[in-house]
């Protein structure tokens, strides 16, 4: 039965979910609270910065009242729909309840859930009253496996080992210990009614337990201090294990994904940029490009561009599960960015269209916001083709692999002074090397090469950029 006062609390604190920040992301990790509890939050005001597999995001909230209570600590990773703050929305009305936590006078139509743990909303499509914590109420019980597999496909986004005794632990403690490579059942729980919880899974992770007796065969010695260290350390510290996530983790997957997707193609051509770099410095002169940073990269950019207007059909995608090519009449140029968190390739939008003041505009920005990490998922989707200048490392060129849902990337090699035939003569020249990789099922070996061809013709003739224009 729902009393008034169940009613009334459930009013009065209001909850906020982790939402779902861009292309359909499934999770992500609460890097650093803003607030906390008893702080006044206002709507709009940004409670919390969170990582996702793309990008590092602030989270506004979208109402006021008085922090009450944070669900996870910082370094936490949350899915998509669990809620992370609860607010009281109505403070100094009366003593304030706990933060609406129905569960144990709420009873669910599940009877197969286990009598020892402990439902949390994770992921899309669980009822509402499964999003709030309840507490454990009896000791450990074993679990059925049917039981056990109904809960592995609801508390996860990847496949978990059933067995008959399924080791007691939180969706996002279980996160911790497959991040760190721990098997959960070796590790010795310290939590109420046998609970693994977060210190259980980092002693199991590092070679010194950090605290409670646990019957390890490990040679005996003082329970350290200090806490133990994100990163895994193995013993002697000869090898270094780094939990694969965030901006890493969506890497590694989209790369492996485009290599044995894609058919890749890679040509390679080395030019005479001088007269480039004549230009470049030219430009950096002029009037009309005053504020805006101008470098060799702004005119491969347009090189590119003009040669994807004068062969079109290389901005295009391959749509597997139609079966059809997708010609696109837009350019959303994609740079590929180097930053702590790991690579990203954010793009300009509509390039085509832009002026060289505009494109140097765009690009200058896009540089700066990579490196202070504020670039959004919004700025990383939609990219038709890339460039990727690994000249600035002092690399002659590489074979790039495409960015995923694009049919090709152009590498640009380091501008070096080297001896050169020009008009018949032996003399040092800038010179440089361009790789295009392209996706075969679409881009015959034909058309790549008239783009690489093009773009090189460009740059040892910028004059082209008119004339071709």
């Amino acid at each position: 039965m729902t009393t008034m006062t169940d009613t009334s609390n459930a009013a009065r604190f209001r909850e906020f979910k982790m939402p779902d920040v861009g292309e359909g992301l499934t999770e992500a990790e609460i890097l650093k609270w803003y607030v906390q509890p008893g702080d006044t939050v206002t709507d709009g005001q940004v409670v919390c910065e969170v990582e996702t597999a793309k990008a590092a995001v602030e989270l506004p909230i979208p109402f006021d009242g008085v922090v009450h209570e944070l669900r996870f600590p910082e370094g936490t990773t949350v899915d998509v729909g669990q809620v992370i703050i609860a607010v009281d929305v109505a403070p100094g009305s009366g003593d304030a309840a706990p933060a609406p936590e129905p569960a144990a006078a709420q009873p669910e139509p599940e009877p197969e859930a286990p009598k020892g743990r402990q439902p949390v909303l994770v992921g899309y499509g669980v009822s509402e009253s499964s999003t709030k914590r309840r507490a454990r109420k009896g000791a450990t019980a074993a679990v059925p496996a049917a039981a056990a597999a109904i809960q592995g496909e609801m508390n996860g986004h990847g496949a978990v080992a059933v067995r008959e005794s399924r080791p007691l632990a939180k969706p996002p403690v279980r996160k911790l210990a497959k991040d760190l490579g721990i098997d959960l059942a070796t590790v010795v729980p310290t939590g109420e009614g046998g609970t693994i919880t977060r210190e259980d899974v980092h002693a199991a992770a590092t070679p010194v337990p950090a605290q409670a007796p646990a019957p390890i065969a490990v040679e005996a010695a003082p329970a350290p201090e200090a806490p133990a260290p994100a990163v895994v350390t193995t013993v002697g510290a000869r090898e270094t294990r780094i939990p694969v996530k965030g901006v890493r983790k969506a890497i590694a997957q989209a790369m492996v994904g485009s290599a044995f997707t894609a058919p890749h193609v890679t040509e390679f051509v080395t030019v005479d940029v001088t007269r480039t770099m004549k230009l470049v410095a030219e430009l950096k002169e002029d009037k009309d490009m005053a504020g805006v940073r101008v470098n060799p990269l702004l005119i491969i950019a347009k090189a590119l561009l003009v040669a994807i207007r004068r062969n079109p059909d290389v901005n295009s995608a391959w749509d597997e599960a139609n079966q059809e090519i997708v010609r696109k009449h837009y350019v959303n140029l994609g740079i590929a960015a180097a930053t702590p968190r790991g690579l990203i390739v954010p793009n300009i939008k509509d390039a085509h269209e832009q002026t060289l003041p505009q494109l140097a505009a765009s690009l200058g920005e896009l540089v700066s916001t990579a490196r202070e990490g504020r670039t959004s998922p919004a700025a990383m989707a939609g990219g038709t083709v890339t460039i990727t200048n690994v000249g600035v490392f002092g690399v002659d060129t590489g074979t790039p692999i495409l960015n995923p849902g694009e049919s090709a990337i152009l590498a640009v090699g380091a501008i070096k002074l080297q001896p050169w035939v020009h008009k018949g003569k032996v003399k040092p020249r800038q010179v440089t090397t361009l790789a295009l990789s392209f996706d075969h099922r679409l881009v015959d070996g034909e058309l790549g090469s008239k783009v690489l061809a093009d773009v090189a013709a460009i740059l040892e003739q910028p004059k082209r950029l008119i004339t071709w224009a």
